[in-house]
């Protein structure tokens, strides 16, 4: 295997309630916060919003080079990604994630097809699979 890219990013302070996120390149530095839903301050980021970013972004990558191999024409992309933090049976917190992607210029059965490939390449989609419990509805223009 080839490493092509680290991101290195340090956590400092109280993590998830009041610590501070730094990437080492300086593009990403903010708070932490706990937010309200959870009793908390809010007013700042949280690792469920980081997280459905980056699976976001991964994800409607992926979906653009699903259609670029197939030699399908994308009008318009975007993706609203739903990470959700729920308290277990078992007493331990997990996750569950929603993804909402939203193609243009394709019919539904198209979109369907761009969102089943783009599940098998992307990187976020394998490294939870069997870990998280994820829907995804996509739509189309």
């Amino acid at each position: 295997m080839t490493v092509t890219y680290t991101a290195r990013v340090t956590v400092t302070g109280e993590g998830r309630n009041g610590g501070k996120v730094r990437s080492e390149d300086g593009l990403i530095d903010t708070s932490l916060a706990h937010p309200k839903e959870l009793g908390g301050a809010g007013g700042a980021t949280n690792p469920e919003q980081l997280f459905a970013a980056g699976w976001g972004a991964c994800f409607l990558g992926a979906l653009r080079r699903a259609a670029a191999e197939r030699k399908i024409k994308l009008t318009s992309t975007d993706i609203t990604t739903e990470m959700t933090l729920v308290h277990g049976d078992d007493g331990e917190f997990h996750l569950t994630a929603v993804l909402n992607p939203f193609l243009g210029g394709v019919d539904q059965a198209t979109a369907e097809e761009l969102a089943a490939a783009a599940e098998r390449i992307c990187p976020y989609s394998k490294a939870t699979r069997g870990n998280v419990p994820v829907t995804v509805h996509v739509s189309v223009a």
